[in-house]
């Protein structure tokens, strides 16, 4: 089974390397869009709603990307050459009432959707744009039935039913589009683990990653959260991995977190290959900082994306932002980062690339 996670996505794309070097701005490789901040779930742990999380410190959550604008945007990410779009949140992507025609006018000028979800959603017309367009639809649970789904999300008895109905029907499709299942880790889940990833095996989907729940921008707090309950998580997740065949891949993204944050460098290189475009329309440099004032790129409320992307303001903040003074928290792009200054120095051949076997439908996503 070829590889759809992996950090070294970017070795793909040898020219935003070498625009990252002559310290130029190319399009975007992968663009992150947040259609609306409203969600029909209000999960305990969401870094867009927990207070001790920077995340969404700025965000309404009336915000909305109007249709029209939206596909302005769309139009430009085509025109741009941008490979691939992620929608997310903010709040529930799924739940955007234009998103199954926007969907179909980025597969039409090439382009590869992806979404994270809570999958109440994946029906209807919204699933059927997947089924026919998407590359991978991955759905965030922290549930093992529907009890633990109303305490842990606030949702109405029978929810957690009704998701990994909607699952079985996505799947039942026979679609080229990959569903995969991000599970959570917290205190209450993890004697769980093992039991929740067998039985979506026997669902039938692609793969489970698991994932810590993060409850504090500090490391210490996060492994003393999770110091509490990491031997039963530990246990479950190693009996899961068990389950692993050439069908189904159980990935282990839980892992302790940097008790600090510091970073020795001074541009953030992967603004080159993602950015992130929130309800606000406002650009953001990455999903850690979206809907943060430190984040934030510039606006595209009154121009296009395409014109701002391009602009001197735009070209003066991406190289601005230095990780060693603004980015002291958090980061998924970190270790991307450190490969991306590996890679500038020794510029690996292609046989390096062909040895990580990513698979090319997912290797844009970066």
């Amino acid at each position: 089974m070829t590889t759809i996670y992996s950090p070294m996505k970017f070795l793909g794309f040898p020219d935003r390397l070498k625009g990252v070097r002559e310290r130029r701005v190319l399009s975007p490789v992968s663009i992150r869009i947040k259609p609306m901040n409203h969600c029909n779930h209000d999960c305990w742990y969401c870094a867009y709603r927990v207070s001790n999380l920077q995340l969404g410190e700025d965000m309404n959550l009336r915000d909305k990307i109007p249709e029209d604008k939206m596909f302005e945007i769309a139009d430009d990410i085509v025109s741009l050459g941008v490979r691939a779009v992620t929608f997310s949140g903010g709040g529930e992507p799924l739940i955007y009432k234009p998103l199954p025609d926007v969907i179909e006018r980025l597969a039409e000028g090439g382009v590869r959707i992806g979404s994270l979800t809570n999958g109440a959603n994946l029906k209807g017309r919204v699933a059927d744009a997947f089924a026919e367009h998407g590359t991978w639809v991955r759905i965030s649970i922290d549930s093992w039935d529907d009890e633990s789904c109303v305490e842990s999300r606030k949702v109405k008895s029978g929810e957690f039913t009704a998701i990994m109905n909607n699952v079985r029907d996505f799947i039942a499709r026979d679609s080229k589009c990959i569903l995969g299942i991000s599970f959570i880790i917290g205190k209450k889940n993890a004697p769980h683990i093992y039991d929740v990833c067998k039985m979506l095996k026997g669902i039938g989907v692609n793969h489970v990653k698991l994932a810590a729940t993060v409850i504090s921008n500090a490391g210490r707090e996060n492994n003393e959260y999770h110091a509490e309950f990491q031997d039963t998580a530990r246990a479950g997740i190693e009996k899961a991995l068990e389950l692993a065949d050439e069908s189904f891949q159980v990935l282990d993204h839980y892992h302790e977190a940097e008790e600090r944050f510091d970073k020795d460098y001074e541009i953030c290189p992967f603004l080159n290959f993602l950015t992130v475009i929130g309800a606000d329309l406002n650009v953001y440099t990455c999903q850690d900082k979206a809907y943060t004032d430190g984040g934030m790129l510039g606006s595209i409320k009154d121009r296009s994306f395409k014109d701002f992307w391009f602009s001197d303001e735009n070209h003066k903040r991406l190289y601005a932002v230095n990780p060693s003074r603004d980015c002291r928290h958090h980061c998924v792009t970190h270790a991307k980062n450190l490969a991306v200054f590996e890679a500038l120095e020794s510029t690996p051949d292609e046989s390096v690339l062909d040895a990580l076997d990513i698979d090319p439908d997912h290797g844009v996503f970066v």
